[in-house]
């Protein structure tokens, strides 16, 4: 072993193996693999290796595709057989909603370009899957690319490759310590010391320790995963084909051939955390002992899926760790503050999306970015909140026991909940608050009529609906008042502010007591951002934004960060409310003493509100006259009552972000997550009218190119659909009669101008208003037409009245 590499990864499994390949694949060569045992040690000599494509997160879905098409490549290159069988899969509804939800599906499957799936009846599923019974079930999907792989067979062909391209791998080493020096990091080995520029924790059940060695916490727990393998059965023997991978999902296993027997996993309802600290360094091969009372409930219903198996021995029994995030997605990308440590690690499925996320890190940790838009497996998603042992242990519990159980979109799930909270969050629960999550903060969703009110649910319209349509009429009508503590400020300052901001914003910056919209590019011309700059004209800027994005914002900050210039994060010290509607003006200039109605449109300053210091904007999210007001977190009890008081006489009434969307869909503003992500480009999402040509600023190059070249193939419109009882809701296709043009990046239904309302990108020669179009919603087809933007108020004279 060297003394130094370029990159060291640490960990022998799949994801490590992975990642060195495709390193070595982009042409960094001097790296190396260190594994304290041998390799597919912990997880991935005992997981199952199933894959497939279906993801419901599109860009989780072109990952596991890359994965799927990369194993044959693998096997070749390296010259070791995988062991990979690609039976088609299949998945079951054993009830109305699960088989309403999975009609659905299907069409977001086909929004996001998985073509091979089709649904079937249950005995067309049958005919597909012999032995299983189709008791209870009302239908299924059908996906070509389904499958599994030999695990240890998989983990030594990306190994074999890797080495094959110059990298180096090295087993029954031992990293023991880190150390973070000024080019990189050593790695205490109990052979000796490595340098490195880089350092990948791939580590598995050992991410923990690895982690805690360069002072990180990473959000991670093993858990106990059960599977059997059977014996012979004479039903399977009997077939010339192999049996499909089957999810069962009302019975929480999942089944597929092994041999002339079959193998069933269980995602049981109670879920069992391991060694939540890091497993044992001397643990590897080893197994947990069947625990068959845990399981049984499960186990029984597997065996009624698949009658024969009752008839056979069982060969094995797994009972093993696998490590998961708090939403069961990867950690993975450049941790926050620790310059060339990256995290690569809570692959839960990790012969499924281990080449994804081998290709998205070398391609990060090489080129700058990575091709595809992986938020959803970034490490910077979870902020400081996340290092906590009990959130942990709720969260990632509750995610492995509804591996299985369906999930609404207005479903609120209770683990790790709540956390923090604003506040008024007593008072504004007294109030008749419904609450949602977003990353650790209560935020506000509706406000129920009584105290046992409970929303029903559902994909569809839900018995919350005329409650919104109420609070979004009295925001349009008189004045309504919403909690916006989740939004997220920055605070920056010094003698280089306006330098840095105007580099890093591609917009022009607001003279002192303005604001404006600011998108952030990355070098490859994508969005980082959908932001606004705030000027208190005293020297110091504001960036606000979304919340949820507090510690990924804050990473790209640091990472173009130059001298002079200060920046803190004041998600913890401000807070406030917003007032929206066109007696806004009224509440709030009774009051303040300084002249607020002065204040124009997209204007900020320092005002008193009533006895609370506080600074505010003169903006609106629902495209009316509105004013957000931020205070200090211990002006917030007192600024919600002295509001209250002071809008009784104006019909002031408070609204959550369930009647924000509705009012933001009717101006056609789009959010981040949906109309703007960093797979997207300021042409597509129409950001680009707020770029400043004449600046340098980052990813400027490629915007000019795709400016100046052909334009994006897709654009950003409203659509208008013939909607009955439910609204898209996001990654719904749109089609020109039989050929998909675009999908829906969010909707919903605008209470103002009653109609279901959504926003989508499609393809340039569709984006004009009156191209008639169709739209599938809860997998039904709907009637769907362009529409110009801002359906309420296109002037905009309301917001700027």
């Amino acid at each position: 072993m060297n003394s130094q590499y370029r990159v060291v990864v640490i960990g022998g499994g799949v994801v490590g193996a992975s990642v060195l390949y495709h390193l070595a694949k982009m042409g960094w060569t001097d790296v190396a693999l260190i594994e304290r045992s041998v390799l597919t040690a912990g997880s991935s000599w005992h997981a199952a290796g199933g894959i497939h494509a279906l993801n419901a997160d599109p860009n989780m879905a072109a990952l596991q595709a890359y994965t799927i098409d990369l194993l044959s490549d693998i096997q070749e290159e390296s010259g070791q057989n995988i062991g990979l069988h690609m039976t088609g899969g299949l998945t079951l509804a054993g009830t109305p909603e699960r088989w309403e939800w999975l009609q659905s599906a299907y069409r977001v499957f086909q929004s996001i370009g998985i073509e091979d799936c089709e649904l079937l009846t249950p005995q067309q599923a049958q005919d597909r899957c012999p032995i299983m019974s189709t008791d209870g079930v009302l239908g299924a999907m059908w996906a070509d690319r389904e499958g599994y792989v030999d695990t240890t067979g998989t983990v030594h062909a990306y190994a074999i490759a890797a080495k094959k391209r110059g990298a180096r791998v090295f087993e029954h080493t031992k990293v023991e310590a880190l150390e973070q020096v000024h080019d990189g990091w050593i790695v205490k080995t109990d052979k000796g010391d490595v340098r490195c520029e880089h350092v990948v924790n791939a580590a598995g059940l050992w991410a923990k320790q690895v982690g805690r060695m360069a002072g990180i916490e990473l959000p991670v727990s093993p858990l106990k995963h059960h599977y059997l393998i059977t014996d012979q059965i004479p039903e399977v023997a009997a077939h010339d084909f192999e049996m499909p991978m089957t999810v069962d999902l009302e019975g929480f296993t999942y089944m597929r051939q092994d041999q002339k027997g079959i193998l069933i996993g269980i995602y049981e309802l109670e879920h069992q955390h391991w060694a939540m600290d890091g497993a044992p360094w001397n643990y590897g091969m080893e197994l947990f002992q069947e625990n068959l009372d845990r399981i049984e409930n499960e186990l029984m219903l597997g065996f009624a899926r698949y009658p024969s198996a009752e008839n056979v021995g069982i060969k094995t029994w797994v009972n093993g760790a696998f490590t998961f995030s708090p939403d069961g997605n990867p950690l993975v990308g450049p941790v926050p503050g620790k310059k060339g440590y990256w995290s690569a690690c809570a692959v839960m499925a990790g012969f499924l999306q281990g080449g994804g996320v081998g290709k998205s890190l070398a391609e990060w940790m090489i080129e700058g970015e990575p091709e595809a838009d992986v938020f959803c497996m970034d490490v910077a998603r979870y902020g400081k909140f996340a290092e906590n042992k009990q959130y942990i242990k709720e969260t990632t519990g509750q995610f492995y026991s509804r591996r299985f159980v369906m999930s609404y979109p207005n479903e609120q799930l209770p683990a790790g909940r709540p956390l923090k909270m604003a506040p008024a969050h007593d008072a504004m629960t007294a109030a008749g608050c419904r609450w949602g999550s977003s990353w650790d903060l209560e935020t506000p969703l509706y406000f129920a009529p009584s105290a046992d009110f409970e929303e029903n649910l559902t994909l569809k319209r839900s018995n919350a609906f005329d409650i919104v349509a109420a609070e979004c009429r009295n925001v349009r009508e008189n004045v309504g008042m919403v909690d916006i503590t989740g939004f997220s400020r920055f605070e920056v300052s010094g003698p280089n502010a306006e330098v840095w901001l105007n580099n890093v914003m591609a917009s022009k910056l607001p003279a002192p007591g303005r604001a404006k919209l600011a998108p952030m590019l990355g070098e490859d011309g994508r969005l980082k951002g959908d932001l606004t700059i705030l000027n208190w004209g005293d020297g110091t800027w504001w960036i606000m934004g979304s919340y949820y994005l507090r510690a990924w914002h804050m990473r790209w900050f640091d990472d173009h960060m130059i001298d002079g210039v200060k920046l803190r994060d004041l998600g913890e010290e401000m807070c406030g409310f917003a007032l929206t509607g066109p007696n806004s003006r009224k509440v709030i200039e009774k009051l303040c003493h300084q002249d607020i109605g002065a204040l124009k449109f997209m204007g900020c300053g320092a005002f008193d509100v009533g006895m609370v210091r506080a600074k505010v904007a003169r903006m609106s999210v629902a495209g009316e006259l509105g004013y957000e007001i931020n205070c200090r977190y211990g002006d917030h009890i007192k600024l919600r009552r002295t509001l209250l008081e002071a809008g009784e006489e104006f019909g002031m009434r408070e609204y959550g972000f369930n009647a924000m969307l509705s009012l933001r869909l009717e101006k056609s503003f789009g959010i981040w997550s949906a109309e703007f992500t960093q797979g997207y480009t300021p042409g597509m999402t129409g950001m680009d009218r707020w770029i400043d040509w004449d600046k340098a600023f980052v990813g400027k190059a490629a915007a000019q190119a795709e400016r100046d070249g052909n334009g994006p193939a897709q654009r950003l419109v409203t659509l208008e659909i013939d909607a009955q009882d439910a609204d898209a809701s996001g990654y719904e296709p749109v089609w020109n009669g039989d050929g998909r043009v675009g999908f829906v990046t969010s909707g919903g239904y605008g209470h103002t101008v009653q109609k279901s309302l959504a926003m989508a990108l499609v393809d340039t020669d569709y984006a004009d208003p009156g191209t008639e179009l169709k739209v599938h919603v809860v997998g039904i087809e709907r009637g769907a037409r362009v529409i110009p933007p801002s359906p309420y108020d296109p002037a905009g004279k309301a917001m700027r009245g």
